[in-house]
């Protein structure tokens, strides 16, 4: 079977085109509105079981418990990360200017501060109260992650177009990296910064992205201090892969699984902070090398079917498929096995979590579908993941 892939991002756009970029989230179950009229809102044990409810459930629960869908800072940022890769694959006017639109709509969610020294802060967070089995996040807590793939839009939209606006946010962002975030771990030459101002957690790939936002600004800005810091932080992370090269989520207990796509997270960030930092090279080669070849033996079966953990096949979850292609779209350059598997990836996932309507299903479970279609989760990954492959293909 041929499969256009041009054809599928352009069905999966305008369908999220028509949607208005809202939608909702595997996460956002602390959103109803019923449970929010309840004191259950304020124990974290019920925050929990209702955020995991209704994230597992087989069948949709957000219209009996009154969630309402909403526009995830984060999507927009990959949206916009998808048509700046269409501009620039195509140099399409059209792409850019969309591209524009959904970063100024990013840029209207962002949380904004002021650093002890005067400087402004910039950072973004979800549109969703979270509760994790470490802590707890109101809506609009500025959390790296979504902090994180803002800037890379708004670095990409910068290299696109010149426009000085794009590079002094990210420049803000590395302001809240420094003076918002915790540094859970310390040493002097390694640091772990936490996900959130109100924790003080371990989670590898959370940590390596903020790595990433100073490693990049760093190398633009020729600031030395970003530099050092961005250092620090990946060599925390590459000092704790395992000796058959897997990373688990984090540091701590509770935190020691392995899955696809936070492992995807990791190789990435490592190669975008090591290309910004000639002395890092040689060391994060050979973690990435290493981790790398655990990923594609352990992670994908030989049509392409994204495992979610190493160890068992199932749910098979969109996240996992577009994270996978994204990252090894990047990763084609220094490993010849992955724009292959990307591509292989792409057809099962196009092939089997396609709706005919054009958005792409949650999950593949073993004796069902959920057909549900998230937007920021599932949605905006997809998008960007193919038109990362159909740039890298081009």
């Amino acid at each position: 079977m041929s499969i256009d892939l041009k054809q599928s991002y352009d069905r999966l756009f305008a369908y999220c085109k028509r949607e208005d970029f809202a939608g909702h989230d595997p996460f956002d179950g602390l959103n109803s509105f019923l449970f929010q009229l309840t004191p259950l809102k304020h124990v974290s044990f019920a925050r929990l079981a209702l955020l995991q409810a209704v994230k597992r459930s087989p069948i949709d629960l957000r219209p009996v418990l009154g969630i309402k869908k909403g526009i995830n800072p984060k999507g927009l940022a990959l949206f916009a990360l998808a048509e700046l890769s269409r501009y620039r694959a195509t140099n399409d006017a059209a792409y850019a200017a969309t591209a524009k639109d959904l970063l100024e709509r990013l840029m209207n969610t962002a949380i904004r501060d002021t650093a002890s020294d005067g400087q402004s802060a910039l950072a973004f967070g979800y549109n969703f109260d979270w509760q994790s089995r470490n802590f707890y996040a109101p809506l609009g807590t500025p959390a790296i992650v979504p902090t994180a793939f803002a800037q890379q839009a708004l670095l990409e939209a910068f290299e696109a177009f010149g426009d000085e606006k794009y590079l002094t946010a990210a420049e803000e962002i590395c302001t809240f990296i420094l003076t918002g975030l915790n540094r859970s771990y310390e040493t002097d030459d390694e640091v772990c910064f936490s996900y959130t101002p109100l924790d003080r957690t371990e989670i590898y790939n959370a940590s390596l992205l903020a790595g990433e936002c100073l490693a990049r600004v760093g190398a633009l800005t020729q600031n030395s201090k970003y530099l050092d810091i961005a250092t620090k932080i990946a060599r925390f992370v590459i000092r704790r892969q395992r000796s058959d090269g897997a990373w688990t989520y984090g540091g701590n207990d509770i935190q020691g699984w392995v899955d696809n796509f936070h492992t995807a997270y990791i190789l990435l960030s490592l190669y975008r902070i090591s290309s910004e930092i000639e002395e890092l090279r040689a060391e994060t080669f050979d973690a990435i090398n290493l981790g790398g070849g655990y990923w594609l033996a352990k992670f994908f079966l030989d049509d392409g079917t994204p495992k979610y953990y190493d160890t068992e096949t199932y749910p098979v979850d969109i996240h996992s498929a577009a994270a996978a292609i994204s990252t090894m779209c990047e990763l084609r350059a220094i490993d010849d096995r992955m724009l292959p598997m990307a591509q292989k990836t792409a057809d099962w996932t196009i092939e089997n979590m396609l709706d005919p309507s054009g958005y792409f299903y949650y999950q593949r479970r073993k004796t069902s579908v959920v057909k549900t279609p998230f937007m920021r989760w599932g949605q905006a990954w997809m998008a960007y993941a193919l038109a990362r492959l159909i740039e890298a293909k081009g």
